[in-house]
């Protein structure tokens, strides 16, 4: 005699088998390293997807919770001009100004920020530099710099796409990006 179920259960003993058997595939992907881990092998399509899409909607929720960006002035520009390029620009080039050759290494690439201000608001950018992104080689600046040097950032990158590659060497030149860039004094 045949034990008869209700639809329900078997609904859910059917999702709970299924459920298991993909966390025992996973599990066997990390266990025998079958996951491709190295940087000079681009990330598959559907991961790529994911973790980019996961970290734009992050960034949006936890942007939104906080105050409302600070207005720039001239003088943070020009401060975070000088943070940018010390800490940044590296990775990120610049207006006229190419990034480190290394930076090809990199799965995935830094982006390059010259129109950035225009997909991301400041709080948005202000979470980004201050607390980094995973999976990725940004780093969280809140551990080096102060809250204001990551608004100077910010208020740079707000200022970027009206900038030219002669106003970036200008800007160089005039900060002497040889002097020592802002850090967060030791506790």
């Amino acid at each position: 005699m045949a034990l008869r179920l209700p639809l329900w259960l078997k609904l859910a003993i059917s999702w709970a088998a299924g459920l298991a058997t993909v966390g025992v595939v996973a599990l066997g992907v990390v266990l025998f390293g079958f996951f491709d881990t190295t940087a000079s092998t681009p990330h598959p399509a559907l991961i790529a997807w994911a973790t980019h899409m996961t970290m734009q909607k992050a960034v949006r929720r936890n942007a939104a919770l906080m105050a409302p960006a600070p207005k720039f002035t001239q003088a943070d520009v020009q401060r975070g001009f000088v943070i940018y390029d010390a800490h940044c620009a590296l990775c990120h080039g610049g207006p006229g100004d190419a990034r480190a050759e290394w930076i090809s290494g990199m799965t995935p690439a830094p982006p390059f920020l010259l129109d950035t201000a225009r997909q991301w608001t400041p709080n948005q950018l202000y979470w980004i530099v201050r607390h980094g992104v995973r999976m990725t080689g940004m780093p969280a600046w809140d551990q080096t710099l102060t809250e204001s040097d990551v608004w100077s950032v910010v208020a740079f990158l707000e200022a970027l796409p009206g900038w030219t590659a002669a106003d970036y060497s200008r800007a160089r030149a005039t900060a002497g990006s040889a002097q020592a860039a802002p850090t967060k004094p030791a506790t």
